[in-house]
Parts: structure tokens; sequence; C-alpha cells
């Protein structure tokens, strides 16, 4: 039976992806990041002996090569955020990727995991897309919802594409928060849904302080878009735009009423659910 290996981040998208590597029939050798990894990965393989979990902590790549050349894996993918802050925090590297890490121009996501994935290549562990199982739950353009964006939030869709764009292109964040085409937040190391959250706090912050001066108008309608795109030269290896129900719940919180993101490059994990939250919240989806 052919094996796959998989490098397991945090949330559900690794479970997604070991179902479907599943369904096609793969062996799975799955190294589960201990600052990162859900447990449940323990019971998954328990109860199915095609599944081999092997714990690891971030810095370990030696280990990382010599687990996966043991058991005989070539190819390997990527599943579920690492958090940035967990890479320049907590991360204790080993010689090898000591080593690695002195010799990049940068140290953004892109730099760090494309010169792993050039190692891992250089081993005969070829690194390929998260996407290659999963391509029915990238999302399909257009309307996704019930409701379409309107005339305001198409508007804030259309500047914030060109927003997200141009942070995307410096390895910044892929999600921008808008209103009334002006940019309410910008993601960095926090990540999708904290962005949303502190665009949601400081947006409540300006419409305190609108209602409580003397004949002051507001200047930002009273709702928010999210915009989220995948980086120009999106590599699908690693990083690939997600969203899930728990997008959808922090925009209800956060007083977002309509989400952009890229068809064909960005993934939907339970797209139905995803789609039956925004409607009973009334939040637009669309895929551009």
């Amino acid at each position: 039976m052919s094996k796959l290996g998989l490098i397991a981040g945090n949330g559900r998208f690794p479970f997604l992806l070991l179902d479907a590597a599943r369904a096609h029939g793969l062996t799975v050798v799955v190294a589960a990041i201990h600052e990162e990894t859900d447990p449940e990965i323990n019971a998954r393989a328990a109860a199915d002996p095609n599944i081999h979990v092997h714990w690891l902590s971030l810095g370990e790549l030696s280990r990382l090569i010599e687990t996966f050349q043991a058991e005989g894996v070539t190819r390997a993918t990527m599943a579920g955020q690492v958090k940035h802050k967990q890479i320049f925090s907590s991360i204790r590297p080993d010689l090898r990727l000591a080593k690695l890490l002195l010799n990049l121009r940068t140290r953004n996501t892109d730099m760090l995991l494309g010169a792993i994935a050039k190692v891992l290549g250089d081993e005969g562990i070829e690194l390929i897309s998260s996407t290659e199982y999963l391509e029915p739950l990238l999302a399909k353009p257009g309307v996704l919802t019930l409701r379409a964006p309107d005339e305001e939030e198409q508007k804030d869709i259309t500047y914030g594409c060109t927003v997200a764009q141009a942070i995307a292109t410096y390895d910044l964040g892929q999600t921008v928060v808008i209103a009334a085409q002006a940019c309410v937040a910008v993601e960095a190391m926090e990540g999708t849904d904290a962005t949303i959250s502190r665009a949601g706090a400081l947006f409540r912050t300006l419409e305190h302080e609108n209602d409580t001066t003397p004949q002051a108008e507001t200047t930002l309608r009273r709702s928010l878009t999210v915009v989220k795109v995948a980086k120009p030269n999106q590599d699908m290896r690693f990083d690939v735009p997600v969203i899930g129900v728990a997008t959808i719940e922090t925009m209800k919180s956060a007083g977002a009423t309509c989400l952009a993101v890229e068809a064909g490059r960005t993934l939907m994990f339970d797209p139905a659910a995803i789609l039956t939250a925004a409607n009973e919240a009334g939040i637009a989806i669309v895929a551009k």
C-alpha cells in the first residue's frame, strides 16, 4: 500500500486530509507536532492500523526526515496551521534547522517552508500540495450564499482585494477587514480569526465614539467586509487559504456581514455547514 507523510499542524485540516488520503487507500504516516497537533490523532491511529503517528517538536527537522525515511515515505504534505508566533518564540531548532535558518535571507513563512521543502526533496521526500486530495473543498466561483453582497459590500470587496493582494505580496498575511472602502485591520502573525476579532473590537470602539460625540457623523458603515486572498504566487504546498465554520462565527461576533475569497485557491472545511451558518447569520459569501 502506498504511503503519504502528513506533517500535521493544528485545527481540523489534518483530519480532513487524513480522511481523504485514507479514502484513496493510502497508509498515512503522521508527523504530529507536540505544540500544535490535536491529541485526537492518537485515537484515530488506534482505530486504524494504516495510520501511523509519530510525535515530535517544532524544530526537529532531522527527526522528521529520519521518521519518514524509516517508514518508507517518499511523498508528504503539510496540513494545519503552525502559528507564526510559535515559529519565532517556541521553536528550538536542531542543528540541521539552525543551519537552515542561518542561511535564510528573510524568515517569513514562504522562505522558511520553501527551504524546508527543498531539504525534504534533497532527502527523497517530495512535498506535494495539500489540495491534491481535497479539490472538492476548493471554493467554486460565484455567490455561494442565499444573499449576494450589496452595492456597498461589493465596493469594499473591490478595494479589499487590492489591499489584500498587496500585503500578500510581502507575506504579511492573507486577510484584510474593510468598512466603507477603508481598511480596518490587516492580518499579521495572529491569524485570520484574530484579525477579524480585532477589527470588530476596533469598530465597536469607533461606533461608541460616534454615538457619544454630540452631532457626530458616522464615517464608517456599521458592518465589516472580510477579504481573504492567496498570495500572487501562492505555493499550494503550504499556507493555503482556509475558512471554516469558526470563521463565520467570528465574523458574526465581530459584526462582519460579507466574506470574499479566491475561487479555486481557498479551502472550505465542511462547505455545507459554512453556508448554513452564513445564511442563518445573514452573511454573504462570494468567491472571485
